[in-house]
């Protein structure tokens, strides 16, 4: 009785612990979403995966109970002794039965199996049947155990989720390969054994987990349904069914699930009844199974209806996944598939439908003699050898003997549909593709009129720079630069570009300017608290979440100078002492770039939760060998001051010290989830995010009327790119990341002091982001509802570009036959950077496109062709003004040489004078670092440019020793960039001209 109360208890303290845990959870999320504004997309979100786990778990164990219960009435009873079995028993002696077992029943005790039923089935068969289907469940549960177990690991918050993986027999063979590789194949071997041997335990068991597991699972795809209820047309079809795009988008993915949960929930529910039937009456200790009844068939038979009506469904979205396929020599439908695969998918799945319709009109209208039950039988073994034949022999005949003779031929018309579809879904087709010569007559007077472009060649790579801040600008241990951001700022000065910028509207006249500006290209580089930076005896809960809150400035460093020893030089920099924040190196700049009080709650590395409006101050920045401390007032955080409140945080944080410390006030906020990229992830799940936010030093309420930005003295905010994704674009070609359709639909900012974070839409022609501004329609704003002192500073994002480039190096080539035989393949050129190639990354350079009369702010990839060292083209994209979003390919004649990344990196190592200096560096304590490798174009020719930086091995602070430009077949390194350019374009001196001596005769001897 004792340890009955005491097993009671424990129940009920875990429901309660649950019930907590879920309460706080839910609770916390309310108040922070609140808190940050989007507050109804947590809870439609909330709703949506509630309603799909209670109705599909709410579903399935009701079907799978229900079934199970049927089972255990019409099955036999494990006393049944059928006239085989009996007639063994009768050779034994009364007498000794009797003195065994009194009980013993009598002959007329003994219930026989109906007459009616199927034949019995001998042990032989009987063995074999059971193993079969014991172990096809086992292999499910494996199938769907790995599912959710993978999903176990996902975000809980990330909705962009494949639909996993149906199953079908492809996937039941590959499981069985699968397992019989691994370790887990005792344990599905265990499973169904122990099904054999407790079928009733696991069978109910299994239905309960197993209904809550699908529940879950499809719960994770909350995204996607609300798709299937919200679609934009693309007002694009694709070719092979003529249906809209936005089907394949919204529609299709919501059909899979349906069958995958279908699927796993009929089909167990079939296997685990039939089990009970077979392993009733003591079967496999009988040695034979009596048959089954025809209350039995009838219950078999609609649960076999509704499987077969489930087989057909997945018939029929395999006739549209085929736009996915991988056979053939080009993504999607090849000749194979449409000519073969597809019309035996049509005849499975009118052939399964036929099944279905007689099994479940067989049930309704149940006749225990029937003429035609034998066809049931026949017509299942026909089906599955139309299935062997039409989903595997005749395709592979087809692809083999028909295709692969004539294969360009037979491919051709379906090669078209992939290039063409890949080209859209990564909007390859907006690139304005133009032939670029370059004539090599580039003079020191083209060099004047591009001046702009000069001042602003980058000379500082970001790694260099962010090490030598580490060295230089850090202060303190706890302070760290996480990354340094390229960017434009338009800054007073008191030289006059030769050449406009990139013009926001078409250019009208206005008065002269009291003060000339120009734009300069420079690094940006946050400088944040890196709280694991702290010394490990002041790592206490006071320091962590009371004292050290948010770091302080930022660094912004021109790319193109260099300051005394070679180190970078600072437009801003430090932090000061004078009530002025931060130091800046005129007052031009002063006025250019706002400062104000640069405090950072919001960043990249602020992973901590922090509590402010405490007793406690906390720690603003450092000043000579005292400390600066501030109160934070700002809009972010959530109010923990009633105590109730702090009982919900610490139960939601874990963290037990909230309730019992005494600094906090009714004020006390709690700010958590400050890492940006969580922040906007558990807003926007559903969105794929950029590898590189960015920070922007702008003054985004001028007026102050804009509520999205709290004005007060808070100038910092970080620029993040967002993407919307699918991998389920008819005929594209899916790339590295597993997607095949991609857009930079949104631009989000968030606000480094409040935390506000506003989303943009920047791609409004996006179907796709179309559908959730209509499910979340108090979430995304217009672009030109972005303030222009921030719309000014967005940028072409590397990743989308990366993708893009990607892409092209195959889709490029338009034309069937060059795809077909791959002629034409580029790939992306390698430089040296340090001592090791790697890839050219793309970069960013203010600078003018060929025929465009003004400079911009662009990036810029080359090429080079498959397995040679030639540039071939370069791609650009536009990210200033009207003109964002623009992309260019120019590309270069075949038949001259134009000198590619490799081949100038090649002349550079070679180069006697330049090789040698390098190993001169290259010695024991220090080494020379090869950096960044950028073609400039300026008017009609290509300029190189490689800074090179040495450092030293122990303590690393990189210095810009030397400038290497190449031009034409004339290379030159020198100190600056400057004495580089005289260098190059100085007018050649002709040399003299060699002098002859004849050569006098010797004298004849005498």
């Amino acid at each position: 009785m004792f340890w009955k109360w005491c097993f009671r208890l424990l129940i009920v303290f875990l429901g309660l612990w649950l019930l907590l845990t879920l309460g706080s959870r839910i609770g916390a999320e309310i108040f922070w979403f609140q808190e940050v504004g989007y507050l109804q997309v947590f809870l439609l979100r909330l709703v949506t995966r509630g309603a799909l786990w209670v109705f599909v778990a709410g579903v399935s164990v009701t079907y799978l109970l229900g079934n199970l219960v049927i089972a255990q009435r019409l099955k036999y009873p494990q006393s049944l002794k059928i006239e085989q079995v009996r007639r063994e028993e009768a050779k034994f002696s009364s007498e000794l039965k009797n003195f065994l077992s009194p009980q013993y029943p009598g002959r007329d005790q003994i219930r026989t199996p109906d007459a009616r039923s199927f034949k019995p089935l001998r042990l032989r068969w009987l063995l074999p049947l059971a193993l079969v289907l014991s172990l096809l469940l086992g292999l499910m549960l494996a199938h769907y155990g790995q599912i959710a177990f993978s999903y176990w690991h996902y975000s809980a918050n990330k909705a962009n989720l494949p639909v996993p993986a149906l199953f079908r027999p492809e996937i039941i063979w590959q499981l069985v390969r699968q397992i019989l590789s691994q370790w887990y194949l005792g344990l599905v071997a265990g499973v169904a054994i122990a099904i054999l041997i407790y079928p009733r335990l696991f069978f109910w068991a299994i239905a309960i987990i197993f209904s809550i597991g699908l529940g879950w699972v499809l719960s994770q795809h909350w995204a996607k349904v609300l798709q299937y209820f919200h679609p934009t047309a693309f007002n694009n079809t694709e070719p092979l069914f003529n249906r809209d795009i936005s089907f394949y988008i919204f529609s299709l993915p919501v059909g899979e699930l349906l069958e995958f949960w279908l699927m796993g929930l009929f089909l167990y529910g079939f296997i685990a009844v039939t089990l009970t039937y077979l392993l009733s009456a003591d079967s496999l200790s009988q040695g034979i199974f009596p048959g089954f009844s025809p209350q039995q068939q009838r219950h078999l038979y609609g649960m076999g209806g509704l499987l077969m009506l489930v087989v057909a469904l997945s018939y029929w979205l395999s006739r549209y996944e085929l736009v996915y396929s991988s056979r053939g020599v080009s993504y999607g439908a090849s000749y194979t598939d449409v000519t073969a695969q597809l019309p035996a998918y049509t005849v499975l799945f009118v052939s399964a439908v036929a099944i279905a319709i007689y099994l479940l009109w067989r049930t309704f209208f149940w006749r225990p003699k029937s003429k035609y039950r034998r066809f049931v039988i026949y017509g299942l073994g026909i089906y599955l050898v139309m299935v062997v034949v039409g989903g595997f022999v005749l395709p592979s005949a087809v692809q083999y003997l028909i295709v692969l003779p004539n294969e360009l031929q037979r491919e051709q018309p379906y090669i078209q549909r992939t290039i063409a579809l890949t080209r859209q879904a990564f909007d390859l087709e907006a690139i304005d593709a133009r032939t670029f010569n370059p004539q090599g007559e580039l003079t020191e007077a083209d060099l004047k009129a591009n001046d702009l472009t000069i001042r602003n060649i980058r000379l500082w790579d970001q790694r260099p720079l962010l090490e030598t801040n580490r060295q230089l600008q850090q202060i303190r241990p706890y302070y760290r630069f996480p990354d340094a951001d390229i960017d434009r700022y338009t800054l007073q000065t008191d030289v006059t570009t030769r050449r406009p910028a990139a013009p926001q509207k078409p250019p009208i006249p206005e008065p002269e300017p009291v003060e000339a500006t120009e734009r300069r290209q420079v690094l940006i580089s946050a400088r944040e608290l890196d709280y694991s930076a702290v010394p490990q005896q002041a790592q206490t809960w006071v320091n962590r979440n009371l004292i050290y809150t948010h770091g302080f400035g930022f660094t912004l460093s021109p790319v193109n100078t260099v300051g005394p020893g070679g180190l970078p030089e600072y437009f801003v920099k430090d932090i000061s002492g004078d009530g002025r924040a931060l130091t800046t190196s005129s007052e031009g700049i002063r006025d250019s770039v706002p400062i104000g009080q640069p405090r950072i709650y919001y960043g990249e590395i602020t992973n901590t939760y922090v509590m402010t409006g405490t007793r406690v101050r906390e720690l603003d920045y450092p000043s000579g060998s005292e400390n600066v401390y501030n109160k934070y007032d700002g809009q972010g955080g959530v109010r923990i001051g009633s105590a109730w409140r702090r009982w919900l945080f610490a139960m939601y944080l874990k963290d037990w010290q909230m309730v019992l410390t005494r600094d906090f006030l009714p004020e006390t906020k709690v700010l958590f989830r400050r890492n940006i990229n969580q922040r906007i992830r558990a807003i926007a799940p559903f969105l794929k995010f950029d590898s590189d936010p960015y920070l922007v030093a702008a003054n985004a309420n001028l007026d102050t009327n804009n509520p999205d930005f709290p004005n007060n003295q808070s100038y910092l905010y970080w620029i993040i790119d967002a993407y919307t994704t699918s991998d389920r674009y008819p005929y594209s070609d899916i790339d590295g990341d597993g997607i095949n359709y991609i857009r930079n639909s949104v631009k989000v900012v968030i606000d480094a002091y409040h935390g506000t974070v506003n989303f943009y839409i920047a791609d409004a022609s996006d179907p796709i982001i179309a559908t959730w501004s209509a499910i979340f329609p108090n979430l995304f704003k217009p672009l030109n509802t972005m303030p222009v002192s921030l719309r000014s500073h967005i940028r072409y994002p590397v990743d989308f570009f990366k993708t893009q480039s990607e892409r092209l190096l195959t889709y490029h080539m338009t034309d069937p036959q060059v795809f077909y035989n791959r002629e034409d393949q580029w790939q992306i050129p390698n430089e040296i950077y340090g001592s090791e190639a790697r890839p050219v990354e793309p970069y960013y350079l203010i600078t003018s496109l060929p025929t465009v009369p003004f400079e911009e702010f662009i990036l810029l990839l080359p090429y080079t062709p498959r397995q040679r060292t030639n540039l071939i083209a370069w791609l650009a994209a536009r990210s200033d003004g009207d003109n964002y979003g623009k992309l260019l390919l120019y590309i270069f004649p075949k038949e001259r040489l134009v000198y590619g990344p490799e081949q100038i990196e090649a002349r550079i190592n070679q180069d006697p004078v330049i090789s040698q200096q390098i190993s001169l560096w290259n010695r024991q304590g220090s080494r020379a670092i090869q950096g960044n490798l950028l073609v400039i174009p300026i008017e009609q020719s290509l300029l190189y440019v490689e800074p090179i930086y040495l450092e030293a091995t122990q303590n690393s602070l990189p210095t810009l020793v030397r400038v290497v430009v190449a031009y034409e077949n004339r290379i030159v390194m020198a100190q600056t960039l400057e004495q580089a350019l005289q260098a190059i374009f100085q007018p050649e001196v002709t040399p003299p001209p060699a002098i002859i001596r004849p050569v006098e005769e010797a004298s004849p001897s005498s």
